[in-house]
This record gives C-alpha cells, sequence and structure tokens, in this order.
C-alpha cells in the first residue's frame, strides 16, 4: 500500500508539473531590447552552464550579412568572458535546413538570439531544420535567449512582423514564430516606445492568446510555466478574460522582481 501510494504521488506530481506554456525543459531568457543589465548577462550565461560552455549567436534579424570574427568580440559573450562563441546565419532556406549548418546547433547550451526585424528570423527558419534544433536545444536542458526581434520570435504568434513597417502588429502571412512559449504573443520596447496598448486589437482577434510586453532593459527568465521579471522595468500581462481595474486598463504590469504564472495569466503567489 505505501508503494502504491508513493507511486500515485509521483504521477500526479509529474502530471502537474507538465507546463502548458513554458518549456518542458531548458530556459528561456526573454528580453525587450536596449542595454542588457549585468543580472541578465549573468543569469544567460549561468543557466547555459558557465562561461565554458559552448554558445551560438543567431544575428539574421538583423539587415546585415557580415558577420566575422570582429562581431564576436565586440558581443556581449565575448566581452563577459565567454570563449566558445559560434555565429550561424543565413538567408538561404535549404542552408537553414542543412545537417551542416545546424551542427553548432546539436551542441549548444545556449543560442543567442539578437534583434532587428523578426519577419527576416522566421522567412530564413521557420518550417526548417534550425528552429527542430533549437526546440532540441531547450530539451536536453539548454537555455535560448534573445532581445527585441530575438524576442518576439521566441513566441507562437509574431507581432510586428510585416515587411513594410514594425508599426503593424498582425501581418498576413508573417504571423508565425518559432513557439518556445505556446498561445503566445510577445511585444518588446513597450514602455520606452509607448507600445502598452498596441496589443489589445492583437487579443480582440485571437482572444486565446497570452499577450506579454516587456520594457527595454527588462527580460523574463522563463522555466516552465513561471516567468521571473529581471532588469530594470516592468513587464505587461495581456488576457483577453482579465476584467480592467479602476484605472480602466486592459492589461496589469508585474515589476522586476515579481513572477508571472504563464499558465493561470496571473502573478504568481
Amino acid at each position: 500500500m505505501r508503494i502504491l501510494f508513493a507511486f500515485l504521488l509521483f504521477a500526479a506530481s509529474s502530471f502537474a508539473a507538465e507546463p502548458k506554456v513554458g518549456p518542458s525543459a531548458g530556459s528561456l531568457l526573454i528580453h525587450g531590447g536596449g542595454a542588457l543589465t549585468r543580472e541578465t548577462i549573468d543569469e544567460f550565461i549561468t543557466l547555459a552552464g558557465g562561461k565554458d560552455a559552448p554558445f551560438v549567436i543567431i544575428p539574421t534579424a538583423d539587415s546585415n550579412d557580415d558577420w566575422g570574427a570582429q562581431y564576436v568580440e565586440k558581443g556581449f559573450l565575448a566581452r563577459a568572458g565567454c570563449k566558445n562563441v559560434t555565429v550561424l546565419h543565413t538567408r538561404n532556406r535549404d542552408i537553414a535546413n542543412s545537417p551542416q549548418f545546424v551542427e553548432p546547433l546539436t551542441k549548444a547550451r545556449g543560442v543567442w538570439i539578437d534583434g532587428g526585424r523578426q519577419w527576416r528570423l522566421a522567412d530564413a527558419y521557420l518550417g526548417t531544420r534550425t528552429v527542430i534544433e533549437l526546440h532540441a536545444v531547450l530539451a536536453r536542458g539548454g537555455v535560448i535567449g534573445g532581445s527585441s526581434a530575438g524576442a518576439t520570435i521566441q513566441g507562437s504568434y509574431m507581432v510586428r512582423g510585416a515587411p513594410e513597417g514594425n508599426h503593424i502588429m498582425m501581418a498576413k502571412g508573417h504571423e508565425e514564430g518559432f513557439s518556445f512559449l505556446k498561445n503566445t504573443a510577445i511585444d518588446q520596447h513597450v514602455i520606452a516606445r509607448g507600445r502598452l496598448d498596441d496589443m489589445l486589437g492583437v487579443l480582440v482577434v485571437h482572444p486565446h492568446l497570452l499577450g506579454i510586453g516587456i520594457d527595454e532593459g527588462t527580460a523574463i527568465v522563463v522555466k516552465g510555466d513561471r516567468a521571473k521579471v529581471v532588469g530594470k522595468s516592468k513587464i505587461a500581462v495581456y488576457d483577453s478574460a482579465f476584467t480592467p481595474g479602476a484605472d480602466g486598463k486592459r492589461y496589469f504590469l508585474i515589476d522586476t522582481g515579481g513572477t508571472l504564472d504563464l499558465a493561470t495569466r496571473r502573478p504568481a503567489q
């Protein structure tokens, strides 16, 4: 009887622990753009296993195509003392789907997706072996981080994906992200650029989504269904079932140091 009880308790806890929104294994660091704080850099490196871990940087959201040694040397990973850093970049989907191209991802413990325009990331990598290997990084306990465009691409619904301009929140044919967070849309620079109300229209059309807006210099660190806010500002949380308070706002804010429960879409107790 005691063995049976122990087994049932283990089974119940395992079932309850399966995330509804976040990754089942590994971690995400989703940054709202602007400068990275020292705390955020240290958190990302620690989640990857330390400065000796193998890292991959994906700069494809930028319009540039020249990513040599100087780019790595100037990056935050090299300046923090990380030596094993590889750049992964292409705009050719056949290359992105090749075993040779994704080989660095099969060894990576930390992947950083730089900022720019998120549609460039989607056009290059969606539906290819690259995205499959990115999910594999998480499955073996690694960390994927990204800032600005590298934040938005981590959701399942991609906002501001129009090549015509980032003022367009919903662009047909450019609405799919990498789905590291399920049923989620992620916006960035939300307070610094006056974007706090922009997500509301997305939830009118897609009411099932969880909306997360992250300000500059701020990030969420996601493990399972817990998202801890780090950095120097706030995040905004949008849920079509949220009842506005006395201020009439259809979203709520969580300060740095707070935690969002991604499954309940409310601050964690």
